[in-house]
Formats: structure tokens, C-alpha cells, sequence
């Protein structure tokens, strides 16, 4: 079993890579924002690995970060994602921002991925709404959808006591994190008690 993989990059294509280990050329997938990131051919690179074993096939699936493998295996636990889908709500949904889209059960995010329907895009949110939580949600700024055009910035610090402080007061994760976006998208220059005060008051409404 491939754990990590680190080399050269001597090629790409449209979801996958080439990288060079020792001379030996490895066939890794990755989503979108991962192979615009990881950097250009004749760089050192490497990957978190996941390796999918098949009577026909053994594929290899490379990840920035464990953040983002590890939303890759929570999403293909879902029955009806495999990890084409997977891969595809990485590219559209980052791992910084996909814990905020869950959350918030926020279903257009996931319907901009490719092969993903209204339908498996709420089996995903159900199945995945308790679950979610249990992973870090990190990177400052992310961006997650509260409609199907406009993103809303998201200050993971701050909005995350202001998360805490509402769950606190007895309200649901998902209701908090609606609530905090909403207010957010109200003032996005409000501090941490102006958060609290105006989610509180889109809580009430």
C-alpha cells in the first residue's frame, strides 16, 4: 500500500498527473485545485496517496494535504460517490472550505461538482452532517456558497467562536453556521461580538 509519493512532476493532464520517483512514473489522479497548486513539470513535489485496488486496475489518488484526503474518504463512504465525484467536490469545494458547505447543509456547492445531482448531493449532506464536525476545518478566508451564484467569506477564526458561542447557547451546528454566514454576508467587517449579535437576531427572525 502507497502512503506518499514524493518526485519530479514530468507531466499533466486534465485530472491526473505523471510524477517522477526515482525514474519510475506513477499515474496519479487528483483533483483540480490540487494539480493547479502542487506546482509546474520539473518541480519537486508530494502527494498523500490513496491506492484503489481492482481485480483490473490499481489506481492511485494524490492529495495536497491530509485535510484533503481526508474529506476524500469521508465523501467516497457516501454510497453513490465514487471517486470521480469525490474528486470533483474537492475541485469545486475545497477541503478548507467543504466542512463550512456541510455545516450549513449548503446543497448548491455541491451541485457545481460534476456527476453530483440535487439527489446525492442531499444523500451527502444527510450522511455527512454529524460526521463533518469530527474534522478540522482550517485555512483562513474560505469561501462557501449560501445561494447558487454568490460565495460568502468565511474568517475561520472568528466565525468559529462565533460558531462555538451560539452551539454554546443550545443551538444546532447547522442553524449556527447559517446564521453566522448570514451575518457575515450582512457586514463582513464585523467583529466577533457583532457576529454573535447579528446571527443571534437571524436566529431569532
Amino acid at each position: 500500500m502507497i502512503g506518499k509519493l514524493s518526485g519530479i512532476i514530468d507531466s499533466f493532464d486534465t485530472n491526473h498527473l505523471i510524477l517522477d520517483v526515482s525514474g519510475v512514473g506513477y499515474v496519479v489522479f487528483a483533483s483540480s485545485s490540487t494539480l493547479s497548486s502542487i506546482g509546474q513539470v520539473g518541480d519537486a513535489a508530494s502527494l498523500l496517496i490513496t491506492t484503489n485496488v481492482r481485480e483490473d486496475a490499481i489506481t492511485l489518488y494524490g492529495f495536497a494535504n491530509a485535510l484533503e484526503k481526508q474529506w476524500f474518504t469521508l465523501l467516497t463512504s457516501v454510497q453513490g460517490v465514487g471517486a470521480k465525484a469525490g474528486l470533483a467536490i474537492l475541485a469545486v469545494c475545497p477541503a478548507d472550505q467543504l466542512g463550512f458547505a456541510i455545516a450549513a447543509q449548503d446543497k448548491a456547492a455541491l451541485t457545481r461538482a460534476a456527476g453530483v445531482g440535487p439527489k446525492l448531493a442531499t444523500r451527502i449532506l444527510t450522511e455527512l452532517k454529524d460526521k463533518a464536525g469530527k474534522i478540522e476545518i482550517t485555512g483562513g478566508n474560505a469561501q462557501i456558497s449560501t445561494n447558487s451564484t454568490q460565495p460568502a467569506q468565511v474568517n475561520d477564526s472568528i466565525d468559529q467562536d462565533a460558531v462555538s458561542a451560539l452551539t454554546n447557547l443550545g443551538y444546532a451546528s447547522s442553524d449556527a453556521y447559517r446564521a453566522v454566514l448570514a451575518a457575515k454576508s450582512d457586514n463582513d467587517n464585523s467583529d466577533l461580538q457583532d457576529i454573535i449579535r447579528l446571527a443571534l437576531k437571524e436566529l431569532s427572525s
